[in-house]
């Protein structure tokens, strides 16, 4: 699968795991079709999905910034960013100030954009298939499925909860049962321990300015 990967200055977001895992499948939607987010979890992650497959189609016409300048907004729709942003810095976030909490908030999103961007940038042919959802203590969890060129299947997981009526992404699991946003949270207290919440929101910045700019062109 290709999942083990260098940590680019200790810092992944949530989803990094799971977009090297379907980047290196060759993922394709191409029977999925746009969802509004909020009419169920399913929707939600479809409508994700379909960005993806729409980026990863004119990806080299497009270029990184086109990618990501399609892809952002739709992260910030789809996954409840400020949700995740609170659990992967940890008991810290209680004493941050609201604006620190904003900014922790854009440049996770921003660097989970800007990972897809540039990750999600050709297309080869393989499945996706949202298979259900099972009712889950933190919310709902949408079971996905990801079929290769050979036939194998890996599951996807997605942790869902509304947030103001919408459903929306609050964690990813890799194979079914690996949180992607427990494993954040590890990698943060590290960045916040050596350089504290202004470090961290500069490195995932810096790291988000890098990955599109490295690609621009």
């Amino acid at each position: 699968m290709g999942l083990a990967m260098k940590r680019a200055n200790a810092i992944r977001p949530t989803i990094l795991a799971f977009a090297t895992a379907v980047l290196c499948l060759g993922l394709a939607t191409g029977s999925l079709r746009a969802m509004p987010v909020g009419l169920n979890g399913g929707d939600t992650v479809r409508t994700l999905y379909t960005t993806l497959m729409n980026s990863m189609r004119n990806g080299p016409a497009l270029g990184a910034r086109g990618r990501y300048a399609q892809i952002e907004p739709v992260v910030q729709r789809v996954f409840d960013v400020p949700f995740m942003a609170r659990l992967a810095v940890g008991p810290q976030w209680s004493s941050l100030a609201a604006a620190q909490q904003q900014q922790v908030s854009a440049a996770f999103a921003r660097y989970i954009a800007a990972i897809y961007a540039e990750r999600f940038d050709s297309y080869a042919g393989e499945q996706l298939q949202v298979i259900g959802e099972q009712a889950s203590s933190a919310g709902t969890i949408i079971t996905s499925r990801i079929v290769k060129s050979n036939g194998e299947p890996v599951q996807i997981n997605y942790l869902v909860r509304q947030n103001g009526g919408t459903w929306q992404i609050a964690d990813v699991y890799l194979n079914g049962t690996i949180s992607e946003l427990a494993t954040r949270r590890a990698e943060f207290a590290s960045i916040l321990q050596s350089q504290g919440i202004n470090g961290l929101i500069g490195r995932l910045n810096a790291k988000a300015d890098q990955l599109v700019l490295a690609r621009a062109g």
